[in-house]
């Protein structure tokens, strides 16, 4: 028989093709944004910064480095007797005040100091918490050439020797069991001793230890460093 050119099963109808299919619905496309510009490389540099004897910057040095990795902060340790002239070499300094030629610099006070009155460990002075100007009458008082307190004991005995050359010399004398000395708290701890103790002198004056930089030379590092100061956070404005 003839099979009559047909298949078993299949429909006589058209097979469909995908051109009966709606069209699929266009994607919006989303604008291109332009990429920001990186900011400027910043060329590698220093930031010199003094400090009298017994100034503390570690945390100010510690914050400016996570926030400016690409200044390297170098610390000059100053005299108190060249802080002034020390100005024109550094970007900033940390002084003692008073200070000479202050019309010619900005001045940012940070911290007063008490005095101390240094002794030998067997002195009798060690018995109370705290001095009085009047418990060193009679006491050999040192004034060392570095001294920054200007303190005039009355009724004090001055030393029979030469004034030693700085505060490190001072107690170095006091620890043989001759005289005191009376300096700002950190020199006290800066020169800490195992033959000296110290005491707070009550009735001394402090001493104020000040930011300092020249008018004429302030730059945007001086101003981070201000703003790491007064605690400003990286995101503040100046």
């Amino acid at each position: 028989m003839a099979n009559g050119g047909g298949s078993r099963g299949r429909t006589g109808g058209p097979r469909r093709t995908g051109a009966g299919k709606p069209p699929a619905r266009a994607r919006a496309k989303t604008p291109k944004r332009d990429k920001p510009e990186p900011p400027p490389r910043e060329e590698p540099r220093d930031f010199v910064l003094g400090a009298v004897p017994g100034a503390t910057p570690g945390k100010w040095i510690g914050l400016w480095r996570e926030r400016m990795p690409h200044v390297t902060l170098v610390l000059r340790e100053i005299a108190v007797a060249d802080q002034r002239t020390v100005l024109d070499d550094v970007d900033a300094a940390l002084v003692r005040l008073p200070i000479d030629a202050p019309d010619d610099l900005h001045l940012i006070p940070l911290y007063d100091e008490q005095p101390v009155v240094v002794m030998s460990v067997d002195a009798d002075l060690t018995a109370g918490d705290d001095i009085e100007l009047a418990d060193l009458a009679g006491e050999i008082v040192i004034v060392p050439d570095d001294d920054v307190l200007g303190i005039r004991v009355p009724d004090a005995i001055p030393p029979a020797f030469a004034a030693p050359a700085d505060t490190a010399e001072a107690i170095a004398t006091v620890a043989a069991g001759v005289g005191v000395v009376i300096v700002p708290m950190s020199l006290a701890r800066a020169n800490r001793r195992r033959d000296v103790e110290y005491r707070v002198l009550r009735d001394g004056p402090e001493s104020r230890v000040a930011l300092a930089w020249l008018r004429d030379r302030t730059t945007p590092d001086v101003e981070a460093f201000v703003g790491i100061v007064r605690g400003r956070t990286a995101r503040s404005s100046r």
